[in-house]
Order: C-alpha cells, then sequence, then structure tokens
C-alpha cells in the first residue's frame, strides 16, 4: 500500500506541475494574439521569430518533464533562426518544427488539467484502497488509476512533442553539413601538417644529403679520406631521412594498425606513452575487426589522450579500455591527474579528435574536473 502512494503522489506532483505548465500556455494566448495582430499589421512582424523562440522554450520545458517521467528523453529539431528578418521570418514559418509545437499547444489546452480528473480520486482511493488492500490484502485499484493519467498526459506529450520525420531529416542534413565542415577541416589540418614535416624534416635532410654526397665526389680524387668522411655522414642523413619518412607514414595511417590491429597497436602506444598505463582491450584481439576508418580514429583518440595526459596531467598512471558494443566501438581513455582539460586549448588536441570522431557519426564526452581527472569516452558506430 505505502509503494502505491508514493507513486500515486509522484503522478500527482506530475499531473500538477504539468497542469502548471498548462496555465502558463493559457495566459500565452495573448502574446499569440498579439503578434497574429503585428503581423497583419506589417508593423509588428518581427514579433513572428521571437514568439516562435518562445514557443521552443516552453515545448522544451515541457520535453525536459515528460522525460524526467518516462525516463525516454525527447529529442529536439529545429532549424536555426539566423541571418536577416527576412530570413528569420521565412525560416519560423515555414520550419516543421513550429507547426508541431503549436499544435502541442492547442492541444495541451485540453489535456493539460487532467490534474483535475487525479485529485478526486486521492479521498476515495485512500479509503477504498486502504480497506482493499490493507484488510484485505488485495492489489490497490484506485490510486492506481493517478497514475495512469500521468502516464496518459506523457504519453500524448511525448506523442505531440516527438519530431516529425521531415524535421528530423532537416536536422539530420544540418547535422551532417557541421560533420562534413569539420571532417574536411580536419583533413586540411592534416595534409598541412604532413606538408610542414616532410619541408621541415625529410626535404632537408634530404637536401643536405644531396650535398654532402656532391661534396664526397669533388673531394674523392684529391683527398680520399674526407670523401670517406663525407659519405659517412651522407649514410646518417640518409637514416635519418628514412626515420622522418616512416614517421610522417606512421601519422597517417600507422602500419602497426595493419600488422597488429587495434588491440596490439593500443599495447604499443601504452608502452611507449612514458606513463603506467593499464589496457583492457576487451577481446578485441579475437574475432572480426572493426573497418580500418574505424581502427584508424580509435587509435588517434588513444594516442592523443595519452599524449595530453603525459604533458597536462601531472599522474604517472593511466588506464585505457576498449570494448565492442551492439552499435561499434567504445573506447575511454582516464587518467588520475589535475583535470580542468581546455578542450579550446593550445594543443590540446581534443578539437581534432572531435571531428575526426564526428566524421564517423561518432561521440566524444570528455569529462574533467578540476583535480578529478579527465576521462574521454568514444563511441563510433560500425557494424561487426
Amino acid at each position: 500500500m505505502w509503494k502505491t502512494v508514493q507513486r500515486a503522489a509522484r503522478a500527482t506532483l506530475h499531473l500538477v506541475v504539468a497542469a502548471s505548465m498548462a496555465f502558463g500556455v493559457w495566459i500565452f494566448i495573448t502574446v499569440l494574439l498579439i503578434t497574429a495582430i503585428g503581423a497583419m499589421t506589417v508593423v509588428g512582424v518581427w514579433m513572428v521569430p521571437e514568439t516562435v523562440l518562445l514557443i521552443r522554450r516552453i515545448a522544451g520545458a515541457k520535453r525536459v518533464l515528460t522525460s524526467a517521467w518516462t525516463e525516454r528523453r525527447i529529442p529536439e529539431a529545429y532549424q536555426s533562426l539566423d541571418g536577416t528578418l527576412r530570413e528569420r521570418l521565412r525560416l519560423a514559418v515555414r520550419d516543421p518544427g513550429t507547426r508541431s509545437d503549436l499544435r502541442w499547444m492547442l492541444a495541451y489546452y485540453v489535456y493539460g488539467a487532467l490534474v483535475l480528473l487525479a485529485l478526486p480520486l486521492w479521498p476515495v482511493g485512500l479509503v477504498v484502497d486502504g480497506v482493499w488492500c490493507g484488510l484485505l490484502r488485495r492489489r490497490a485499484v484506485v490510486l492506481p488509476l493517478i497514475v495512469r493519467l500521468a502516464d496518459t498526459e506523457a504519453r500524448w506529450s511525448t506523442v505531440l512533442l516527438m519530431p516529425s520525420p521531415q524535421t528530423r531529416l532537416a536536422a539530420r542534413v544540418e547535422e551532417l553539413k557541421e560533420t562534413r565542415a569539420g571532417a574536411i577541416a580536419a583533413h586540411g589540418a592534416e595534409l598541412r601538417r604532413i606538408e610542414r614535416d616532410l619541408h621541415d624534416g625529410a626535404q632537408a635532410r634530404l637536401v643536405a644529403l644531396s650535398m654532402r654526397i656532391g661534396l664526397a665526389k669533388r673531394a674523392y680524387d684529391r683527398d680520399p679520406e674526407a670523401a670517406r668522411k663525407l659519405l659517412d655522414d651522407a649514410q646518417d642523413q640518409a637514416e635519418e631521412a628514412l626515420a622522418e619518412l616512416r614517421h610522417v607514414v606512421r601519422g597517417i595511417h600507422p602500419p602497426i594498425l595493419t600488422d597488429r590491429g587495434l588491440a596490439g597497436a593500443v599495447r604499443a602506444l601504452a608502452a611507449g606513452s612514458g606513463l603506467t598505463v593499464s589496457v583492457d582491450v576487451g577481446g578485441l584481439d579475437e574475432g572480426v575487426r572493426a573497418p580500418a576508418a574505424v581502427e584508424a580514429a580509435a587509435y588517434f583518440v588513444v594516442a592523443e589522450a595519452l599524449t595530453n595526459a603525459a604533458k597536462y596531467s601531472g599522474s604517472p598512471r593511466a588506464e585505457v579500455r576498449l570494448a565492442r558494443t551492439r552499435r561499434g566501438l567504445s573506447v575511454r581513455v582516464r587518467d588520475e591527474g589535475r583535470g580542468g582539460a581546455d578542450e579550446t586549448g593550445e594543443g590540446s588536441g581534443i578539437l581534432g579528435m572531435r571531428r575526426r570522431v564526428a566524421a564517423l557519426d561518432g561521440t566524444v564526452d570528455v569529462t574533467s574536473p578540476v583535480g578529478g581527472g579527465t576521462a574521454i569516452e568514444v563511441e563510433l558506430p560500425c557494424v561487426w
């Protein structure tokens, strides 16, 4: 009986808050009427985008309330109201999300007062269910109706506030535009890095190598010992140039990924990071491997995270965890350092990490409270 009363009380609280919000929506009719009159007279047409933004905030608050009851998130999908007044007005009127919110608001004028049906059930329920459950040890029959009313209110709100397929498609297109731009920016930065490494490293050494070989050819007849020394130096230069080229190649696609797979490559990264790193590969070294692009992104995330941990965390320890998930590959890198990671800081590399992961429709979650260490969690979608 006590659990039934608790559930009914929670449902009543939900309905009371919903009714309070419905009362605010009823008052909002005044704003809608003022906006409509202003739009018809053209003088107040600027109010339309602002009113639409207010409606979005109200609908967003209702989504949060409904999600708290159902424990299921209701996504938002709106077009951004940017640009000139004419552009903002056109976007506000044509956005399918605006029509969905107005449809919900009109329906909410009616079903938002379901609490009026719930309140009379309390005295009846306490008496009937008290006798029914307390004396006869039967299941409650009246108070659960309050929970059903709350479920009904939440179900109607979920259906009305859920973005339409057209809205979700438009939001997806915008998301793909952003990730495509980020991928292009990351690709451009990678090309500039490769060009800089080749110009400052391998190319400079090859030029020096060519010069030393030329000097050795000139000195060969008159001073063989000097020529031999120049050739020894040229050999050293050639080895250094090869090392630089291997470094550049590893930055494009590490050969160790092809040879050992992601599990072996991550273990090699951990061994060479300068930290005490515990690695849990979650059985990735067995069975089907992830696609090459996914493995490369995961390798980059681990490499960047361990580099940041070694440079900035101040902790001698870190942990790396890889795991197969139902939808893809999960990567988690955590250190026990000072935390407070700044994603916009010079050389942090987190922005590049986000761009690389976003290009594969993945997600990056960075948790770095000051003094609490840094945890980077990445989800990369793929089919196993």
